[in-house]
């Protein structure tokens, strides 16, 4: 019988727990988790020890279901030292920096912890899902904001400093929309469904969800297709240049927003067309991920053996 490991996704307001044999999810647990906004509300060390109360929790209650699980992978939003497995710093978990919180749940619990980043993760388990597995791989997930991964040999590759593939800060309109992080003109705030959304705003002063433009996009307004045409292009571009820098075999684009793809993917591949140095021009695979919505637990179960 094959091992069971413990895979952990944590999303914007939940945590989800699965239980892993080899690829496929065969329980799922999910737990109201708003890390974002324990945070925001209390002292670092307040809101550390509140975290690790909540996953060591859920943690507990899938282990008491499944008691032969051999280790536990997770994927986590932020930075994480490649080497120490800290989490070094997380954008959206204001305070939260250079903390053991593998190493802690670990011992608590008393089995392996392994720890990376949220949307590697997803890109390691999305490569995992794939039915031939690509020499080397590029994820980017769509979603609320625009994640990435980069597999190569079969192994997540997360950069010397644990901040490789932010994809989401590439600038892709010099001197465009305010970001987050403090740049002008990054790819999420075309590409990611607030960009969309955006976009939709400044054609038609109408304030719309990405979801609900898709839907008038389906009906032909023009507005919701150039909305989404937009993204395409910065999308395009952006692949253009990492194909440059990673010559990966597939690029594979996931997320919500990934359900536009029919919307957007037209303009991404004329834009990956004319940005792509020749000898790449139509080479790299560029496809819509067809996996479901449990590549993350995947990905971070599967971090164990690695």
């Amino acid at each position: 019988m094959a091992k069971l490991t413990l895979g952990v996704d944590i999303g914007g307001t939940n945590l989800r727990v699965g239980v892993v044999q080899d690829k496929k999810v065969i329980h799922e647990q999910r737990f109201p988790a708003d890390f974002s906004s324990i945070c925001k509300q209390h002292a670092p060390a307040i809101a550390l020890q509140e975290i690790l109360r909540i996953s060591l929790s859920a943690l507990q209650q899938a282990m008491k279901q499944y008691p032969d699980v051999n280790g536990i992978g997770m994927g986590f939003p932020g930075f994480i030292d490649p080497v120490a497995g800290h989490v070094v710093q997380s954008p959206n978990l204001p305070g939260l920096r250079h903390v053991d919180i593998a190493g802690e749940l670990s011992r608590l619990i008393g089995l392996p912890v392994a720890m990376e980043n949220d949307a590697l993760v997803a890109a390691f388990g999305e490569f995992l899902l794939l039915p031939q597995a690509p020499r080397s791989m590029v994820y980017i997930g769509l979603g609320t904001g625009v994640g990435g991964g980069f597999i190569h040999a079969a192994k997540p590759y997360p950069g010397d400093h644990g901040i490789a593939m932010e994809v989401g800060h590439l600038i892709t309109e010099p001197k465009g929309r305010l970001c987050g992080c403090g740049n002008h003109g990054c790819l999420e705030q075309y590409a990611a469904a607030p960009g969309v959304s955006q976009s939709y705003h400044q054609a038609t002063g109408e304030s719309l969800s990405a979801q609900d433009i898709a839907e008038r996009a389906a009906q032909g307004g023009s507005a919701a297709l150039d909305a989404y045409a937009l993204a395409g292009r910065h999308l395009g571009l952006a692949i253009a240049h990492l194909a440059k820098i990673l010559d990966p075999e597939v690029v594979l684009i996931g997320g919500g927003m990934s359900q536009a793809w029919s919307y957007f993917s037209p303009a991404l591949f004329r834009q990956l067309h004319e940005d792509s140095i020749p000898v790449l021009r139509d080479k790299i695979d560029v496809r819509v991920s067809n996996s479901s919505d449990q590549a993350g637990i995947i990905g971070a179960a599967h971090l164990v053996n690695h």
